[in-house]
């Protein structure tokens, strides 16, 4: 950590960053739950807009993929120009966008408005993140604040179905985009007085040929990841992918060859900052079981958007709860034991699924799910506070995008690769079970997916549905139970990595007493020479940009 250091040691939030954590918590909750939001909002608005499928994609997708591509120009530009006037610009803007989006006329209106909301968004992630480290340098604090960021995404996430559910209950589709309106009005109205503001006082200017190489580069590989979780592996969606990782190896060259590169790639230079980022890459990938999580919950259990959504409640409750809990274990345990033993409860919660039945019910499913949330909990808290412990001061934002962006690319990764597994374990598990009867058409169809198994059984006669749905059931349990399989394995080696590759990171608690005793000995050697320790700096001099080489020397 780069909190308490040879200036003195690591001064304390007071009230003022505490209640600026909840004014940072907002936006953070608003864009995760903007997030899951839409996918209950989408049937209605595409009946009032007339958007044909191919619209909808882009309503769904475009926010995505404009966030994921300019997180890394929007953390390096909050870098140099300040995070605190980065994130209010975003504020004001995303404001805008959702009222717009809010009161969009037609499908082109929207989309042009969502991708206005990317953006936007992209600035806010990474300026909430970075801003944490400015305001709480004590390594307990910290890690507490860390915790509750990250439990205000998960919640987001977990609120959003029933939040959406109830809006599109008693209001228009567009009522869900107007939640960003008071949230960011809020972030607007308070921001100025209670963020601090910090920027790299030896930034450079930013270098545009690296900011299209970036979008360039991240996009076709979101892009192609996205459709291969939809469509399968299919030529243009692999190309696009295989395009994105050479201008990415093009992007990164060129980083190496800038005085002021727009990604700083020494930090991959730490070993924790790198192995950190591998483990949230993995946790992002164990994540795509949850899309056939939520299959299951609707087509074998039979169950609505709404109460698949209050289903997963209780593993995202569980989440937060050990979020939370992660950092207090960290001041007597080594951050890698504790993420390394979350992983092993992870996989063991991963294993409870792979025993799901297709007539169990969903209580051993939302066990498993409960168990490995809490597993995963400290991977995600710690992981983060790594990312950006292990980062100067003025780089701050650079790794706070650098974390988000490999959390998007986990996410598609692993939608992608254990969505196509389950799509392969489901039709060969339903290949030689297809009840005796069912047209060759009608098999073809149910054979792609459970979706189609249930479009195929509604031309069938009720018997013959029946037995055709039962076996699709069975089919895509197995799906599940194979996915799941697959994430437990991964949870195993991620925690072997982090045993292994971590150990060399204290304990907090520790970390704190070496650096009271190092301070300490350096205060009586100071005396002992006659010399007189530098004043603390006031608060104002501490948080403002004017003198950005003083506050670049006292935080790090």
């Amino acid at each position: 950590m780069h909190a308490g250091t040879e200036s003195g040691p690591a001064e304390r939030a007071g009230r003022r960053e505490w209640i600026g954590l909840a004014v940072l918590a907002l936006p953070t909750l608003l864009l995760s739950l903007d997030m899951s939001v839409l996918y209950l909002a989408l049937p209605h608005l595409s009946i009032d807009l007339g958007a044909d499928a191919t619209q909808q994609l882009w309503i769904t997708d475009i926010y995505g993929f404009l966030i994921a591509g300019l997180l890394v120009t929007m953390g390096t530009l909050g870098d140099r120009i300040g995070r605190r006037r980065l994130l209010l610009i975003g504020a004001a803007c995303f404001a805008a966008a959702s009222a717009l989006a809010a009161y969009a006329s037609t499908p082109e209106m929207l989309i042009a408005t969502r991708a206005l909301m990317g953006i936007a968004g992209a600035t806010l992630m990474p300026s909430t993140m970075s801003l944490l480290g400015i305001m709480f340098k004590d390594p307990k604090q910290m890690g507490m604040a860390i915790a509750v960021w990250m439990s205000c995404f998960m919640g987001g996430m977990a609120i959003g179905p029933v939040v959406g559910g109830i809006m599109l209950t008693n209001f228009w589709w567009g009522s869900v985009f107007l939640l960003g309106v008071p949230v960011m009005g809020l972030l607007l109205l308070v921001g100025p007085r209670l963020l601090p503001e910090y920027r790299d006082p030896e930034a450079g200017r930013i270098d545009l040929v690296s900011v299209a190489l970036s979008l360039a580069a991240i996009m076709p590989v979101i892009y192609g990841l996205k459709e291969v979780a939809r469509n399968g592996w299919q030529v243009l969606p692999v190309v696009s992918v295989l395009v994105g990782l050479i201008i990415g190896a093009i992007f990164v060259r060129r980083q190496r060859s800038l005085a002021s590169p727009l990604l700083d790639l020494r930090l991959f230079g730490n070993r924790a900052f790198s192995v950190a980022l591998v483990i949230m890459i993995g946790g992002g990938i164990m994540s795509g079981t949850h899309l056939l999580v939520n299959l299951y919950l609707q087509t074998v259990e039979g169950l609505s958007p709404l109460q698949a959504g209050g289903w997963l409640v209780p593993s995202t409750l569980a989440t937060i709860a050990s979020v939370m809990m992660a950092p207090a274990l960290a001041r007597r345990i080594r951050p890698a034991y504790v993420i390394a033993g979350g992983l092993v409860v992870t996989c063991a919660g991963y294993l409870l699924i792979t025993q799901v039945g297709s007539a169990t019910g969903v209580a051993l499913l939302v066990a498993g799910l409960i168990v490995s949330s809490v597993g995963a909990g400290p991977m995600g808290a710690l992981g983060t506070g790594l990312v950006i412990g292990s980062a100067p001061p003025e780089k701050a934002g650079s790794a706070s995008a650098i974390s988000e962006t490999t959390g998007e690319f986990g996410i598609a990764f692993g939608i992608a690769v254990l969505g196509s597994v389950g799509t392969a374990v489901y039709q060969g598990a339903l290949s030689g079970t297809i009840p005796a009867g069912v047209p060759a058409e009608a098999a073809g169809t149910a054979g792609e997916s459970i979706a189609g198994a249930y479009a195929a059984a509604q031309q069938l006669p009720a018997p013959l549905a029946a037995d055709l749905l039962t076996t699709a059931r069975e089919a895509f349990t197995t799906a599940l139970n194979s996915t799941a399989g697959v994430s437990a394995a991964i949870a195993l080696v991620l925690a072997t990595l982090a045993a292994v590759a971590l150990r060399h990171v204290p304990a907090s608690g520790d970390a704190e007493q070496a650096a009271a005793a190092e301070q300490d000995g350096t205060a009586e050697a100071g005396a002992e020479g006659g010399e007189r320790l530098p004043e603390p700096k006031t608060e104002t001099q501490a948080t403002t940009a004017e003198e950005p080489a003083e506050v670049a020397a006292r935080v790090s």
